[in-house]
């Protein structure tokens, strides 16, 4: 008869009421009351190891089981969240699939397999309670070993257990404790999963056209094979085209991320499939391209606040260096000439040409333009850089007359001509503020608790945030538009949106990569910088 068999490791047995029956019409559909008793009771007991094998041989109801589990409703215990539990099929899978299908559902950025378990280590996102994976057919992913090596690690961070289901004799993730629910015993034969044939990986339209995670363990799986520029795209942004809504979504995010070295044919050919999409590409330029080259991993971004150079856009990188680029087509038009020593956080552009830089120690620093700076513009920065030497900042914007700044504890401070406004914005600390001269002149905040916030110094803020979700803010900026003032925003979970500010169409992106920093140009196009690119996006259908 099968038995729920706790591992050596463990040393007790996993306790439950018995649950309903696994079936309907009162019968159960695999496995015995004995099994669900035992993974119920390993999912309720917080000292249980954070991984739990379901073995057996084929037939004997391992992935029903898990089946059951995930619809299986249980009261959360006072005082908690609900347990969480996402199914995630491996079959057919290969391990970089896998980690982009778990980065997707949880809500943050992998470039790899052990980029997912640090990011999952240190992310900031808001998730209640714990969270399960339930992992079917480990026995049957196109890389099981390296599944199983990735699960391991994943069964090391602390809010995430694992139930994963193998056929007997599969290698299984090692752990260093582990429950097992042995299900082996006499049963029938098991077919294997069906995975559908690989399409031509040659070819954008089948590729647009295919499952993502087929395609994803087709060139994670095959040769060297370039296949025109397409495979490395596809690896350069694949978590997003996993993510991506249907054929014309992915060939978007596939034409951002094409280097200078692909075949030539493919651009023109994704372009008319991304046709329904509500960007269009106005230009990206990746890491090792030469013509036209990469300008390098960017770390801020800064649009110029008008003038002769209103056409140029600040990009810094994290060693310090400030770019500036045309607007048009990223061609470089020499270097911003400033002392700051070390990462540079934020900038902020002014009208009269200064720009402002925020240090990693949140320190103020002034890069003065060609003209000369009216006097009391002069007073009020050198007013804010002796408050940040002693209260260091977390974002920076400016306006004309105004100085803002977000600090660790949530709040928000504009330091203007006529006083000092504060606003108590978030929980948490501020990740990015932007500021809009318009009409009614406002400021937009960010931070590590989701939310992106209006307010209008002197005013109470705007009480319903103008977007949240469940990952920190990593970016903000606002430029006026003339619809209205757009606001680019962006993740940790790697989505950035436009949005107008005073209500209408808004439009979302996933480069893929993580996203370090956005900006709205004076056209109204998106910039989107990463690590690896730099992209512009314009709006379709304005």
């Amino acid at each position: 008869m099968p038995s729920a068999t706790p591992s050596p490791a463990d040393g007790r047995r996993p306790s439950s009421k018995a649950p309903a029956p696994l079936g309907q019409g009162g019968t159960r559909a695999t496995g015995t009351q004995p099994e669900a008793a035992a993974l119920l009771g390993w999912l309720t007991d917080p000292d249980a190891p954070r991984l739990c094998l379901v073995t057996g041989a084929p037939g004997s109801g391992k992935t029903a089981l898990l089946g059951w589990l995930a619809a299986h409703a249980t009261r959360a215990r006072r005082g908690r969240s609900r347990t969480e539990r996402i199914l995630v099929p491996l079959a057919g899978q290969s391990a970089l699939g896998v980690a982009w299908t778990l980065a997707n559902r949880l809500g943050v950025v992998a470039r790899t397999p052990a980029d997912l378990v640090h990011a999952l280590a240190t992310s900031e996102a808001r998730r209640t309670g714990r969270t399960v994976l339930l992992l079917t057919d480990l026995h049957a992913a196109a890389e099981p070993d390296a599944v199983a090596e990735l699960l391991a690690g994943l069964a090391e961070v602390g809010r995430i257990r694992l139930v994963v289901e193998a056929r007997t004799g599969t290698r299984p993730p090692r752990a260093a404790r582990t429950t097992v629910v042995d299900l082996d015993g006499d049963a029938g034969p098991e077919p294997p999963p069906p995975v559908p044939p690989l399409p031509d990986l040659s070819d954008p339209a089948a590729v647009c056209a295919a499952d993502p995670l087929l395609v994803t363990t087709g060139y994670a799986t095959a040769s060297a094979d370039d296949h025109g520029g397409l495979r490395d795209a596809w690896l350069r942004a694949g978590q997003a085209l996993c993510a991506a809504d249907g054929p014309a979504g992915r060939a978007l995010v596939l034409l951002t991320a094409l280097g200078d070295g692909a075949d030539p044919r493919l651009r023109p050919a994704l372009a008319a499939r991304a046709a329904p999409a509500p960007w269009r590409v106005r230009w990206a330029r990746h890491r090792g391209d030469v013509s036209p080259p990469w300008p390098g991993p960017v770390a801020v971004l800064g649009a110029t606040a008008g003038g002769p150079s209103a056409d140029l856009v600040l990009v810094g990188d994290r060693t310090g260096t400030v770019r500036l680029l045309r607007e048009a087509d990223a061609s470089g038009e020499g270097r911003l000439a400033h002392r700051v020593t070390g990462r540079i956080t934020a900038l902020a552009p002014t009208a009269d040409g200064t720009v402002l830089l925020l240090d990693e120690r949140g320190r103020l620093h002034t890069v003065r333009g060609t003209a000369p700076r009216p006097p009391y513009l002069e007073r009020l920065t050198e007013a804010v850089s002796t408050t940040l030497s002693r209260h260091p900042g977390t974002a920076l914007a400016a306006i004309a007359g105004s100085v803002v700044v977000g600090d660790r504890l949530g709040s928000v401070h504009a330091f203007g001509v006529t006083g000092l406004h504060q606003a108590a914005s978030h929980s948490g600390r501020v990740t990015a503020v932007t500021a809009v001269e318009s009409e009614t002149p406002f400021v937009c905040s960010g931070g590590a608790d989701g939310t992106v916030r209006l307010w209008t110094p002197g005013r109470a803020p705007v009480p319903e945030p103008l977007a949240e979700r469940r990952a920190p803010v990593v970016a903000l900026h606002a430029a006026p538009a003339p619809g209205g003032p757009l606001v680019a925003a962006a993740w940790a979970d790697g989505r950035v949106e436009l949005i107008p500010a005073e209500g209408g169409r808004r439009r979302a992106f996933r480069p893929g990569p993580a996203v370090r920093a956005v900006a709205v140009t004076a056209t109204g196009a998106l910039l989107v910088g990463t690590d690896e690119s730099l992209i512009c996006l314009e709006p379709q259908g304005r």
